[in-house]
């Protein structure tokens, strides 16, 4: 008799983006399909579009989150977004997005859960997700987290309350942002190492045009 079962998912370190990752940030997001951006903004952003919501992107008021594939392109990234207005003063809005190919790994859960750990260790109260309401896959990640859904229409809000920060939230962030970290500088030394071999591969003469000019020389 066999047992059938389900194989894990991989190892992914998610870790804390700055103002250096713009372009990654382009490339991943101009790589998504009319659908996935129309979900992702809420209306069929185009490329001006996304490249201007990028470069306007707050890094120090704002939090980024990416997953990263060995060759440092960005799969998935999220954005929290910290409200600004007085009515709402501990609220932060979460985004996200996966790149097609990367789906069925638990990316958009996995970033959503380390968006709600670090608002909670920022004193963030509230977390909020605008979404269209045909996002079901978001919608069912939030509801899974107990979120309270507030439909209307085309559009549902998604509002989760969020417990104080505490010694396992601070620690398990501490931990996750240094082992992504070290995960990141690991793959960017991987791949200058497999440039630098590609070059001197490049470079190098040919095997037999050495020979002919050591045998030319000798001669």
């Amino acid at each position: 008799m066999s047992i059938h079962t389900t194989p894990p998912k991989p190892f992914a370190p998610i870790r804390s983006m700055g103002p250096g990752h713009r372009e990654r940030m382009v490339r991943h997001l101009v790589a998504l399909g009319p659908e996935d951006r129309y979900l992702r903004f809420g209306y069929p952003a185009g490329d001006p579009q996304i490249r201007q919501y990028v470069a306007g992107l707050n890094f120090e008021r704002d939090d980024v989150f990416g997953i990263f594939n060995r060759r440092l392109e960005l799969l998935a990234v999220a954005h929290l977004a910290y409200s600004s207005s007085p009515d709402c003063p501990s609220c932060a809005e979460f985004g996200v997005s996966v790149s097609a190919h990367a789906r069925g790994r638990g990316y958009g859960k996995r970033l959503f859960e380390r968006a709600v750990m670090h608002a909670r260790n920022q004193g963030v109260e509230m977390m909020f997700i605008h979404a269209l309401s045909e996002n079901t896959v978001m919608l069912s990640i939030a509801a899974q987290a107990g979120s309270r859904l507030v439909r209307d229409g085309s559009e549902t809000e998604a509002f989760l309350r969020l417990p104080p920060a505490n010694f396992d939230t601070l620690v398990s962030e501490l931990v996750q942002e240094q082992l992504a970290q070290t995960d990141y500088r690991w793959k960017a030394q991987l791949q200058a190492f497999r440039q630098l071999l590609g070059g001197a591969e490049v470079s190098a003469p040919p095997v037999a045009s050495r020979e002919r000019s050591e045998a030319h020389t000798d001669a």
